[in-house]
């Protein structure tokens, strides 16, 4: 399975993979999942907002325990974020078949579309539409760089987008959800453990900053006559990187647009995206409105406008904790080992889920803690240990 997919969306130059939301790649990927589930005899369909489900055992009954992730990756990915849980799901299936596992509740395995965001610049997108965390309304605006919407791609790739919004129904099936996924971070690496249990996720968001100024001859006017916004919007990453640091947070520019993006003018425009990350909800504001505080600073300093927009975000998850101690538990009952437990700084399906169905969430070590890099490794060793702790952990789940 991971050799069929590894080919699929990767970039020549960069090495990286590029699975954004309803393009070729996209549907290569949904493809294979398709393929995987028909190939073990579950039933397959996609639902009102184009997550991919694939089940064993009949999913109307209640009370499933489902597990995966997603195929879709940012800009120039790794191979490992979203696909190590879904290629993960099913092999634990055919480690549970190959055991003679009986399970007596249905068992259900997902693949969420557009988690990334790297399209439409919203992560989670089918998981959220799925848990009404984001409206028809607010779907419908959402838009990629060529000025395309959600609707129209999905539509351009062969779905019914009229149906798109909130799925309470299809939640309500759901006992327990547990995605596996490779570390973003070392813990597990720095602890010597193959596999860890998450205790929550970090509260994060993004935010666009808007510095406005005049475009003008780079050759012929005075530094002294310049509304830059070059300057004010460096400033500001230095300041966001000052304060994150004093916080114990992450602040990070990532992504910036410049206009008119000449070499020779001076821009009239420059809009960065902040994404920032804390261990509680507390830090997060503090360290954002120092931040805010630092560009309109600096903004005011150059003689520059400057906008603030919050574009999305996610409060704390901590997962459900009997769900999070019962995997623990299975996880460690035979050795009667202690299972780390850990939390982390990255959003993930499961942390939209939360709010809806019990939710957990399995961690396999990464031995650089690179994530959203071409660089993203898992030792094969660590994914067979993982895919060996999913399988305990759906069977001990699925049995009554």
């Amino acid at each position: 399975m991971w050799a069929e997919l590894l080919p699929v969306g990767r970039h020549s130059a960069s090495g990286g993979y590029r699975r954004y939301a309803w393009t070729g790649a996209d549907a290569e990927c949904r493809a294979w999942f398709k393929e995987q589930a028909e190939a073990r005899g579950l039933a397959y369909e996609v639902d009102r907002n184009g997550n991919q489900w694939a089940w064993l055992g009949d999913p109307s009954e209640g009370d499933a325990v489902v597990t995966g992730s997603h195929l879709d990756s940012v800009p120039d990915g790794g191979a490992f974020d979203g696909p190590l849980g879904v290629v993960s799901a099913f092999a634990a299936l055919d480690e549970l078949r190959s055991r003679g596992a009986v399970l007596d509740r249905p068992l259900g395995i997902v693949n969420f579309g557009d988690e990334e965001g790297a399209r439409f610049g919203l992560a989670c997108v089918g998981s959220r539409l799925a848990a009404g965390q984001l409206t028809v309304e607010q779907a419908h605006l959402l838009t990629d760089g060529d000025g395309i919407t959600l609707p129209r791609a999905m539509e351009v790739a062969g779905y019914d987008p009229e149906g798109i919004g909130a799925d309470p129904e299809r939640l309500a099936r759901i006992g327990a959800f547990v995605e596996l996924h490779v570390e973003q971070g070392r813990a597990l690496d720095l602890s010597g453990d193959q596999v860890g249990v998450a205790s929550s996720i970090w509260p994060h968001g993004r935010w666009r900053f808007d510095f406005r100024g005049e475009a003008n001859h780079a050759g012929t006017t005075r530094l002294a006559d310049r509304r830059d916004p070059m300057p004010a919007y460096a400033e500001t990453v230095l300041a966001a990187r000052r304060a994150a640091e004093l916080a114990g947070a992450v602040a990070t520019f990532g992504k910036v647009a410049v206009e008119p993006n000449g070499v020779n003018a001076i821009p009239s425009l420059v809009r960065g995206w902040l994404d920032s990350r804390a261990d509680g909800q507390e830090t997060l504001d503090t360290v954002v409105a120092e931040i805010e505080r630092a560009a309109r600073e600096h903004a005011h300093a150059h003689g520059i406008d400057l906008e603030v927009v919050r574009e999305s975000f996610t409060p704390v998850v901590e997962f459900d904790h009997a769900l999070r101690d019962e995997l623990a538990r299975l996880l460690g009952r035979e050795a009667e080992l202690k299972v780390p437990v850990l939390g982390t700084g990255a959003g993930h399906d499961a942390g939209i889920l939360a709010t809806s169905v019990p939710t957990a969430m399995l961690f396999v070590r990464n031995p650089t803690g690179v994530s959203h890099s071409p660089a993203e490794f898992a030792a094969e060793d660590d994914c067979v240990a993982g895919v060996r702790a999913l399988a305990d952990v759906l069977e001990g789940l699925a049995r009554r």
